[in-house]
């Protein structure tokens, strides 16, 4: 079974579905209203809100006859968390470097003062 960050990232792999849910940050909207921007049929863009489902992206509501597709923000914070540690790694091996880097520096500057001496 597939965990579901693999399935996040899977999902926006797509153009036309990171689209979509940049779309779905101004509000919810029907699977037309969607549709309207691309030349594609209303099923393929139902196609790509089932991916996006499946991830846990979006979520289908109802509204008298119509069925808004609604962002779940939430599953954004799996994804954040999952990029923060990553993040935090590299910031830590910079710093590192950083520091080794001046240490370098600093004994270059006290090798070229003996030698002017």
């Amino acid at each position: 079974m597939t965990d579901q960050l693999s399935l996040v990232f899977s999902a926006l792999a797509d153009p036309t579905r990171r689209d979509i849910v940049a779309r779905l940050t101004e509000g919810d909207a029907t699977v037309s209203e969607l549709a309207e921007p691309y030349d594609v049929s209303v099923q393929a863009i139902s196609k790509h809100l089932r991916v996006l489902g499946d991830a846990g992206l979006v979520t289908r509501g109802r509204q008298a006859q119509t069925r808004p597709v609604h962002l779940e923000a939430e599953v954004f914070d799996l994804m954040t968390a999952w990029i923060e540690r990553y993040r935090r790694q590299a910031e830590e091996r910079y710093q590192r470097l950083d520091a080794v880097l001046a240490a370098m520096n600093e004994n270059d500057d006290q090798s070229d003062q003996g030698a002017a001496s």
